[in-house]
């Protein structure tokens, strides 16, 4: 659906996605709290919105499309009109679909202990393995606190940019693992998509499946998602870090498989402790917010009353809440991506002055 001024329909259309619907006031929210949200953003055209969905008790609940100009990682696609059926970027929400993936190449054996050197796995780079370097571990990699100089701080269009200069190293693997020592491994977090990178070719090498052929058979196929569009670098490796495509109530889906410990209906698809685990604060990230395994960790305070949250976040405004406490989730999609200073802010302002304020209200 696609909203004009003054169209306050939200209610979602069975699509047989594998989606119930529901309303929001069957569901115990007040949908006059939730009055409004199209306008808001119809009239906020500068958020440049271009959905925003809610799923609570497990039923959807909340559906609201837009039209933006968007990209497809870096691509332009000019003004585009969205709707059920349309792939969206999913950016650095990528790196928290990587975690679900690797709670699944974890279970099936070879990277149980978090605690193992990351040299193991690259015994062809043992000649970077020096000094405090060979401290670092899985669980620095998933954390990202593996102490490596990394900058992503400045525009992804700038050639400074780490990642950039990993996409084009003829050795993405070798050129993350030898940069320099800013300090020691496990101490600090560093926003790192490089981490992300050495995530996937270690599952890669002890699974056999690249990351997108593991996740398309193990993670989404039992949630029926059947379409999916994992862009590649140019040898054909998966963009792990941030090339993941997904439609709007399937990003949905993956966070309600969150809210629900890994759990599909009868069917335990990643394992709850890992479910647990990924979403434990395990370091201290970005300002105010903590860090699990690639996935952010926050908290709001709605009506006086303190809400956490996990929450896949990607450039651009890409946002994927989970609300253990309210069991809710929620997807916004944007197109921010020359903005960095507006990003936060659509997500932050549905999250907040909509969703949680239904579910409190």
């Amino acid at each position: 659906m696609t909203t004009k001024p003054g169209d306050n329909s939200c209610r979602p259309r069975d699509l047989e996605d594998g989606w119930l619907v529901s309303t929001p006031d069957a569901q115990g929210m007040a949908a006059k709290s939730l009055k409004g949200l199209a306008d808001h953003f119809n009239r906020w055209s500068e958020a440049n919105v271009h959905a925003v969905l809610m799923a609570r008790n497990g039923k959807l609940v909340f559906e609201q499309y837009f039209t933006g100009r968007d990209e497809a990682w870096g691509k332009p696609l000019g003004k585009v009109t969205y709707d059920a059926g349309k792939h969206h970027d999913l950016r650095s929400i990528t790196k928290s679909v990587v975690a679900l993936a690797f709670g699944i190449a974890r279970e099936r054996g070879g990277l149980d202990d978090l605690d193992r050197p990351v040299f193991d796995f690259f015994p062809e780079h043992a000649d970077l393995a020096t000094g405090e370097k060979k401290e670092i571990t899985l669980r620095h990699l998933l954390e990202m606190s593996t102490g490596l100089e990394w900058n992503e701080d400045v525009p992804y269009s700038d050639p400074a940019n780490s990642e950039i200069c990993m996409t084009h190293a003829q050795d993405r693997c070798r050129y993350v693992l030898e940069q320099p020592l800013v300090r020691s491994p496990g101490k600090a977090w560093i926003y790192n998509g490089g981490t992300t990178a050495l995530i996937a070719e270690i599952m890669f090498r002890t699974t056999g499946l690249q990351v997108d052929a593991l996740a398309r058979e193990a993670l989404f196929a039992p949630l029926g998602i059947t379409e999916s569009d994992w862009l590649t670098y140019d040898n054909g490796v998966p963009i792990a870090a941030s090339g993941l495509r997904l439609k709007p109530r399937d990003l949905l889906k993956l966070g309600q498989l969150v809210l629900d410990r890994g759990k599909a209906g009868d069917r335990q698809i990643v394992p709850s402790d890992w479910i647990d685990a990924m979403t434990t604060p395990q370091i201290n990230g970005m300002m105010q917010f903590f860090y699990g395994y690639q996935w952010w960790l926050g908290r709001s305070l709605i009506n006086r009353q303190e809400v956490t949250w996990s929450a896949g976040v990607g450039w651009g405004g890409q946002r994927l809440f989970v609300v253990p406490s309210q069991n809710l989730v929620v997807v916004v999609h944007a197109g921010l991506y020359d903005k960095p200073d507006m990003q936060m802010m659509p997500g932050e302002v549905v999250l907040r002055r909509y969703a949680l304020t239904a579910t409190m209200a």
